[in-house]
Parts: structure tokens; C-alpha cells; sequence
């Protein structure tokens, strides 16, 4: 990796804040940022707003203009090289007469791949990769699962009490955190391209899984719902099924789907009669459909089972301060964890305080 200045991290630091702009509208589509710099001036800044428009350089350039030329561009992800909805990246900045261009990291898609930068090589153009890579790795964590494993990012949201549970054993639990802590939870689902629960959290709370921030809501495609179903119980009357956007059902074989038909919700048969539905198979086939990055908001017994499959990139805790004591429900239901052994070792990437309560973010170690 060749040596960065500092004024080369203050750029990338830019593209990067940029990029996160698209956080709630540029997916299927990854996070990019792009930073002009031409005589140590910033020239032209851009971000892929959204999936189907003019990308972070295209946008950068354009508001670069004739100073473009000579410059050095900095970007979040290495730029594309292939015919899309919209043209080549690479040639763009070829054609603008960037003479530099720094890449956070190569992009791993297929039609990329290092061509965008041989591309970029091949006409002159100097090229340099690896600047705050783990941060623009992390950013597009969605993404790059997506790309390289075949499946969405999956992160598992939880509501608890500081003694760890999530409900009475009558089941009551609204609201355990607060009013700021749920507030949070939409600009999670805002984020995700899917929402996915099973059909014992419909049948109990009958959650409508939209987002609801009326601030997100006039440029934010509603994430896609999920609902896991093995014996295909959904109920007509479940809420979700009278929203805008797309409810998505997963259900073993044997069962008769047409009392879904015009509910506006679409039947996936995974797996024989009788079966659970494969979760791993649905993270697949929902990585087809472009998503990536599912929320799984879901009882203790769905949470627990994708724990125990090794199906959890990241949990999303949001700890509320009062104590509920012993007849609760717990975080997760694993009996087939019977010593320490089992246990699931978590990597804490953030904590920090929303209103009154706290939000613990932590990576699962496998």
C-alpha cells in the first residue's frame, strides 16, 4: 500500500461522509463518494443519490467542470468499468482528463473487478487503492455480502431490558425502550432493503414493518417485509398486507397460497411439507432480488435459530434502563447450547446513549 498524506485521509474522509448521504436510497446499489481536488482545492464533490442515476464521480465532475482536468479524484469505491444503467464511471473520469485517482478499495462485483482501474491505467491515468479501506468496507458491508457471499448482511434488532429481557412471560412488551430508541429502529429499516420477521411475531403483535419517519418517507422506497411461515398462516387481516410496498411470505410445500392471491403479498415455497422453512435459502434467494441488508426484527425463537445457524452478521441492542426480573422472555432461545462452549463471542463496535436509553452495536464472532 503506498504511504497517504495527511490531506489524502481529510479527502477520503469527505468522500466517505458523502457517500453515506445514499444510506436510505442508493441501495440495491453501493454508498459511493467522490472529491475533486485540483491545486490542493476542493473542486467538485458528488454522491450516488440513487439506483438508476448518475453515480458519485459523474456527479463530482459535473460540478468540477473544466477544473477536473490535471486533478486528482478521491474515491470510496473503485469506479466502474462496465455499461449499466448508466455509462462507465472510469471512462467519465478518462474523458474529463483526471490525471489521479485514489480508491478506498476495489470493487469485488464481477463486472468490476479491477477493470475500472486497469481501465483508468491503461489511459494514463495514475491510480492508487487502499486509502481508509476498512472504512468504506464497513460502510458498504450490505453491499459487499451481497457480491462476495451470496447473501444480505443481516442484523438482528433487540429491545431489551438492562437484565436482558424482551418481554413479560404474558408476552407484553411495549413499550420496553423509549420513544428516541424507536425512532432509531425506522432509520435502521430505512437503511435495509428487506425487514424480515416470522409468522409467530404477525400472529402476536401484528407489526406493520414500514418506515415511518416522515422524513425518510418522500425519497425512501419501503424496505421489501418478510415474513417466514413454514405452515403459511398469514392472516389476511395482517396489517402489512394493507401498506404500500411489497410483502414477501416464505413457506415449506403443501399448502394452498391462493387465499393470498390479490393481498398483496408474494408466496415462496422453500422446502418440502412439513419442513422449516431454510433460512439460509432465503437469504439467497433475497441477495437475487438485490437486497443488501435485511433487519430481522423477531421473537426469541427465530433470533435464536439464525444465531445458531451462523446466519448473524450484527446485533443492534437497544438496552433500556429498569429491570423486568425473572418472569420474562429472554434475548434468544438456543436449548441446543449447553455449555460455554456454545457460546457466541460479539466484537462491540459502538455504544452510545439514545434518549434514555443505550444502543449497543457489536459484530458476532463465528
Amino acid at each position: 500500500m503506498p504511504p497517504f498524506s495527511d490531506t489524502d485521509y481529510v479527502h477520503m474522509a469527505r468522500a466517505l461522509t458523502l457517500a453515506a448521504r445514499g444510506q436510505y436510497s442508493a441501495h440495491p446499489n453501493p454508498m459511493v463518494g467522490c472529491v475533486i481536488v485540483n491545486d490542493d482545492k476542493i473542486v467538485g464533490e458528488g454522491w450516488h443519490e440513487r439506483a438508476g442515476e448518475p453515480h458519485a464521480e459523474v456527479n463530482a465532475l459535473a460540478a468540477a467542470g473544466r477544473e477536473a482536468r490535471g486533478a486528482t479524484a478521491y474515491v470510496t469505491l473503485e469506479p466502474c468499468a462496465h455499461h449499466g444503467k448508466t455509462p462507465p464511471c472510469s471512462e467519465a473520469l478518462i474523458d474529463a482528463g483526471i490525471s489521479k485517482v485514489i480508491a478506498a478499495m476495489r470493487d469485488p462485483y464481477s463486472e468490476v473487478a479491477g477493470r475500472g482501474l486497469d481501465a483508468l491505467g491503461t489511459a494514463g491515468v495514475a491510480t492508487e487503492v487502499g486509502l481508509m479501506r476498512s472504512a468504506a468496507e464497513a460502510l458498504n458491508a450490505g453491499y459487499l455480502a451481497r457480491v462476495t457471499r451470496n447473501r444480505p448482511f443481516v442484523r438482528v434488532k433487540i429491545a431489551a431490558s438492562i437484565d436482558g429481557a424482551i418481554a413479560m412471560k404474558s408476552g407484553e412488551s411495549q413499550w420496553i425502550t423509549g420513544a428516541e430508541a424507536r425512532q432509531d429502529v425506522q432509520r435502521l429499516r430505512a437503511r435495509s432493503g428487506a425487514v424480515l420477521t416470522g409468522i409467530g411475531t404477525v400472529l402476536a403483535d401484528d407489526p406493520s414493518l414500514n418506515v415511518r419517519l416522515e422524513e425518510l418517507t418522500p425519497t425512501h422506497l419501503q424496505p421489501l417485509r418478510v415474513v417466514l411461515d413454514s405452515q403459511l398462516r398469514m392472516p389476511l387481516t395482517a396489517r402489512m398486507l394493507s401498506l404500500p410496498g411489497e410483502t414477501l411470505i416464505y413457506c415449506a410445500g403443501g399448502h394452498d397460497d391462493s387465499r393470498l392471491d390479490g393481498a398483496g403479498a408474494e408466496v415462496c415455497t422453500f422446502g418440502a411439507a412439513g419442513e422449516q422453512v431454510d433460512a439460509r435459502k432465503v437469504f439467497e434467494d433475497l441477495a437475487r432480488r438485490g437486497v443488501n441488508d435485511v433487519l430481522v426484527e423477531a421473537g426469541p425463537e427465530l433470533t435464536g435459530h439464525l444465531l445458531e445457524q451462523e446466519l448473524v452478521d450484527e446485533l443492534v441492542i437497544y438496552q433500556a434502563p429498569h429491570i423486568m426480573g425473572s418472569e420474562t422472555r429472554g434475548m434468544f432461545h438456543t436449548p441446543a447450547w449447553q455449555s460455554l462452549t456454545d457460546r457466541k463471542v460479539l466484537k462491540i463496535s459502538d455504544v452510545r446513549r439514545i434518549g434514555s436509553d443505550t444502543r449497543i452495536t457489536a459484530r458476532v464472532q463465528y
